[in-house]
C-alpha cells in the first residue's frame, strides 16, 4: 500500500507500520475497478505469450472495454462469443438453487480464444461457502460486512456491457470509414 500511495494509511497504521490484510484488501478494491464496476482485471496472457498484470489504473467501463479489445485483437467473433457465454452463463446463476445459496468470494472468469473459438469458465471456487442458514441471497447487491452479499451480477452485468461496447467498436472499425482511433463512450 505504502509503494503505491504513501498517503493511504492512516497515520495509526503509519505509526504501527501494520494494518489489517481486512484493510488492505478494501483499500486496493478502492484503487481499482472493484468498487466502481464489481469486478477487477488481474491478468491477460496475449498472445504473443506475455503476461500483463499491471491493471489498477483500469477503473472505468471504457478502460476495461479497451483492454477487452487489446486481448481480443478487436475481433468481433470472439467477443461476441464471450458476450454470448456471460449472458448464458448469468441466465444459468440467476435460476442456480447452488449460486442463490452460496457467498462466492475469490471466483474468477477465465477468457480463452484462438483464432477459431472462444469462450469463458468460472474458476477459483477456494472460498466460496454456502449461508449457514435458509436464506438465499440476490448477487446484485453491494457487498456490505456482514451482508454475505457479494454484487457477483454486478460485475457480470458491468462485464457484459463492457463486452456490447467492445463489439461495437470492433464492428465499427472493421467497417469502412470508421477511424480506429475513435474513442469508446
Amino acid at each position: 500500500m505504502v509503494k503505491l500511495d504513501p498517503s493511504a494509511p492512516s497515520a495509526e497504521e503509519h505509526a504501527k507500520r501494520a494494518l489489517t490484510k481486512w484493510r488492505y484488501l478494501q483499500w486496493r478494491d478502492t484503487t481499482t475497478s472493484t468498487t466502481t464496476l464489481g469486478l477487477r482485471i488481474e491478468g491477460i496472457m496475449m498472445e504473443d505469450g506475455s503476461i500483463r498484470r499491471d491493471f489498477r489504473r483500469v477503473q472505468s467501463l471504457s478502460q476495461v472495454t479497451e483492454t477487452l479489445l487489446n486481448f481480443t485483437g478487436s475481433q468481433p467473433e470472439t467477443l461476441k462469443a464471450y458476450r454470448s457465454r456471460l449472458l448464458t452463463l448469468n441466465k444459468a446463476l440467476k435460476s442456480s438453487p447452488f449460486f442463490r445459496t452460496h457467498e462466492v468470494i475469490g471466483s474468477s472468469l477465465l477468457f480463452v480464444h484462438d483464432c477459431d473459438k472462444a469462450n469463458v469458465w468460472m474458476i477459483d471456487f477456494g472460498k466460496t461457502t454456502p449461508l449457514p442458514d435458509s436464506r438465499e441471497l440476490q448477487h446484485n447487491v453491494s457487498w456490505v460486512e456482514g451482508s454475505k452479499e457479494d454484487g457477483y451480477l454486478i460485475g457480470l452485468t458491468s462485464l457484459i456491457s463492457s463486452l456490447t461496447q467492445a463489439l461495437g467498436t470492433a464492428s465499427c472499425r472493421q467497417r469502412d470509414g470508421c477511424r480506429a482511433e475513435k474513442p469508446v463512450t
